[in-house]
């Protein structure tokens, strides 16, 4: 008796291939395995490895241009799609492989779909031209479209008609809708009217986009979307618009979950967020970003109970972030953190952070969050913040008229690991001279940066210019943004000749300094740049 030691995948029982197949990527399992063996075949076309196919590539999620090959593709399309795409629930696309893979099948069962690259140039090929796809838009109920352009030359309201209502009006039964951008970059917002409110479907239940003005935000809650359940919007700017006059009295009674976030500081929270959220009465699910200027008194756990939480009885989950600032010449009282912290007493067992600075009699803030903190943006932070981990923040600016010494950049580097933009706003430098090396510790350690791609020191002194550019102190192996004033950044490259800031220039593509530029100099020393920009003022 003879033991053969020629064990193939297919000799195996059918549970262990099945127990296998299920623990590798669904698509390694479809391009690897197909049309080798009729056992296998009928295996993975199990509708458990067919009902989600993503043919995204790693390359194209992180900003490469690269995808599937297209004979990998083709071979997918011809010999293993029409076989398959009956069992489809879930396709995850990109804009350049749309056309072949939607083509290849007529997928009866298909009800998700998303698109990574979405942008105006697929509009005409996919969505005009192309009436054979008009079944398979019509059974779509979950539609994300994840948009790949930036600072696009066409006004909001223009790409509004002409982009996103063209593709919108094909989908006539989506439930959920999903529109944001990719690599966490802006891209063009809605800009909505009475008109192009038309374009979403009735029968919306969940709808996540960015809009342009908190007007917007409004109109879609006026009555259109009366089925909506979830609603997630990022404003670009939360401001006063005294026309059109919309619904304001009406309450929400649908709402289940709502997420508003905005960046830009606004001056009309009291006027505009707080009499719409009174309106959420039955909401379940409530998350807010927001920074407030101009109040008289801090935010705080008291003001957020009274005004917000007391109209919600069904609220079980809440997630913050608000900063408030106050402007005013004469302080009554300086509140302490214990102070802010103490009126938190109703925030549904979460648990929150306070942090306040005061940075002049008339120039202060209060920071107030909960924990674990979920967002991706932090902006003024001082000194005096909290040590704690940041594992989701990528854009963090930092404020404050106290010098930032060393061992702040460090704790900086470790509250926030993933870190992709970062602003200084300091002209205070701690009592060094940042050239004379009797006064660094040589204990002090190079930092590192890993993700960071975007600097602006546009607001910093010297010091902070040197701390970053200079390779034995900061180490900035992604960097291809950098915003700077020319005249400083010249003294700290010794007019673009210092080898110790060379290293950190080196990976720059895209350069913004006040003033003119000797262009020379400028290319030699930032061999990758693409563009530059010469601004009166910073950007």
């Amino acid at each position: 008796m003879t033991l053969d030691n020629n064990i193939y995948l297919y000799n195996l029982p059918y549970e262990i291939i099945f127990f296998i197949l299920k623990k590798l990527d669904n698509m390694d399992i479809l391009y690897s395995l197909f049309g080798m063996n009729h056992r296998l075949d009928n295996i993975i076309q199990d509708k458990i490895f067919t009902t989600m196919l993503n043919f995204v590539s790693i390359s194209s999620l992180t900003n490469d241009i690269s995808s599937i090959s297209d004979r990998m593709l083709d071979r997918f399309c011809y010999n293993v799609l029409p076989r398959i795409h009956y069992n489809v629930k879930h396709l995850i696309l990109e804009s350049t492989s749309m056309g072949r893979i939607l083509h290849a099948g007529s997928y009866p069962n298909l009800t998700e779909l998303k698109l990574f690259n979405f942008n105006q140039e697929i509009i005409p090929r996919y969505f005009i031209d192309d009436s054979h796809l008009q079944h398979i838009y019509n059974q779509i109920n979950d539609l994300t479209l994840i948009s790949n352009e930036n600072n696009t030359e066409m006004h909001s309201k223009d790409y509004t008609n002409n982009i996103y209502t063209v593709a919108l009006n094909l989908f006539k039964n989506l439930t959920h809708l999903t529109i944001a951008g990719a690599f966490n970059k802006d891209y063009p917002p809605f800009s909505l009217d009475n008109l192009s409110l038309n374009m979403f479907s009735s029968t919306l239940t969940k709808l996540s986009i960015r809009v342009n003005i908190f007007n917007d935000c409004l109109a879609l809650l006026d009555g259109h979307l009366q089925q909506l359940t979830t609603f997630i919007v990022y404003v670009n700017s939360i401001v006063y618009e005294s026309s059109p006059s919309y619904m304001l009295n009406n309450d929400l009674p649908s709402l289940k979950v709502f997420s508003l976030t905005s960046y830009d500081d606004t001056d009309q929270y009291d006027m505009l967020v707080v009499p719409l959220l009174q309106r959420m009465l039955n909401l379940e699910e409530l998350t807010l970003y927001l920074r407030v200027t101009r109040r008289t008194i801090f935010i705080d756990g008291t003001h957020i109970y009274n005004k917000i939480l007391i109209h919600m009885l069904q609220l079980h989950t809440f997630t913050f972030y608000i900063s408030s600032e106050k402007r005013i010449e004469v302080l009554p009282l300086r509140l302490s953190n214990s102070d802010i912290q103490r009126t938190f007493t109703n925030t549904l067992n979460r648990q929150v952070v306070c942090s306040v600075h005061y940075f002049s009699d008339f120039d202060n803030i209060c920071h107030v969050f909960s924990l674990p903190f979920t967002f991706d943006h932090l902006e003024k932070i001082s000194n005096h913040f909290p040590n704690m981990i940041f594992n989701s923040v990528t854009y963090l600016t930092l404020y404050d008229i106290i010098p930032f010494q060393y061992k702040f950049f460090v704790q900086i580097a470790q509250a926030f690991p993933l870190l992709n933009y970062l602003s200084i706003n300091n002209d205070e430098p701690p009592s060094l001279n940042i050239y004379n090396s009797r006064f660094i510790d040589k204990s002090w350690l190079t930092i590192e940066y890993p993700y960071l791609t975007s600097l602006d020191l546009s607001f910093a002194h010297i010091y902070y210019i040197n701390q970053f550019l200079n390779e034995k102190k900061t180490i900035l192996p992604s960097l291809s943004e950098l915003i700077v004033d020319y005249e400083r950044l010249k003294v700290v490259t010794k007019n673009f000749t210092r080898e110790k800031t060379r290293r950190n220039c080196a990976t720059v593509k895209r350069l913004s300094v006040k003033g003119s530029i000797n262009l020379e100099n400028v290319y030699r020393y930032f061999p990758l740049l693409l563009n530059y920009e010469c601004c009166p003022n910073y950007i």
